[in-house]
Formats: C-alpha cells, structure tokens, sequence
C-alpha cells in the first residue's frame, strides 16, 4: 500500500512540475515581448520550458521507468513533434494558427527549436535526479 501511495505522490508531483512549467511557458511567450524580454529568450525559453513540459508528463505517465529512459523517451517525442511541422494540411495549418495550436504543435521547423527541447529535458531529468538522491529525500 505505501509503494502504491508513494507512486501516486510522484506522479502528482511530477503533474504538479508540469502544470507549473505550462503556466511560465504560456506566460513567457504571451508576455514575454510586452515587458521587454528579448526575442531570444521569449521564443527559445519558451522551447525549453516545453522540453521540460513533456519530460515531466512522460515521467508521470511511467513513473517506474529510470530517468534516462524517461529522457530519451522525452527527446524522442519532443523531436518527432517538431518534425511534425514539416507535414502540412489545411486543418493541421489552421489548427497552428490557434492559440493552442501554436503552443502545442509550434508553427514552423527549427533545428534550433529541437536544441532548445533538449535543454530543457536535460534540465528537468537532472532536477529530478537530484530530487531522487538528495540526503534525507524519501525515494520514491
């Protein structure tokens, strides 16, 4: 039963990571420009905050799964997402034109985008390593 109840905590947690990195990430890119970030930091932070975004949500979906699984999991996803955008239709081009659309599938392909991606799954596997081997941290 504790192995159950901790696994839920974890997910929760890992849910709660992601939730609060949509949050920055919608926030960066839709107020980014208004309060005078750069263009570089708005368009590639908000990368990689997304990066982070699906490492945390691969993580909760299979959270008996090592980090480094997770990454590359996470890497893949991120980079066939991106790829994605190579691949047009009218529905699909009018669905990137969307809020949402925008912020899930992105508009048009960048090598740099995928870059960014990577940098922030990196930065989330290694702030979930050091969650799991910090003194005094239940494992979960």
């Amino acid at each position: 039963m504790d192995e159950i109840k901790a696994t839920m905590s974890q997910r929760l947690r890992r849910l709660g990571m992601a939730f609060a990195i949509i949050a920055c990430g919608v926030a960066l890119r839709l107020g980014g420009y208004e309060i005078g970030l750069p263009y570089f930091l708005v368009k590639y932070g908000g990368s990689t905050l997304w990066g982070a975004m699906v490492f945390f949500l691969i993580a909760m979906l299979l959270p008996r799964q090592p980090i480094g699984r997770l990454t590359l999991l996470a890497l893949v996803i991120a980079a066939l997402t991106e790829l994605t955008r190579l691949y047009h239709t009218a529905w699909l081009d009018e669905f990137r034109l969307t809020l949402a659309g925008a912020l899930l599938l992105g508009r048009i392909f960048s090598w740099w985008n995928i870059v960014a991606y990577g940098l922030g799954i990196a930065l989330a596997a290694f702030i979930e390593a050091r969650r799991l081997t910090l003194p005094g941290q239940p494992s979960d």
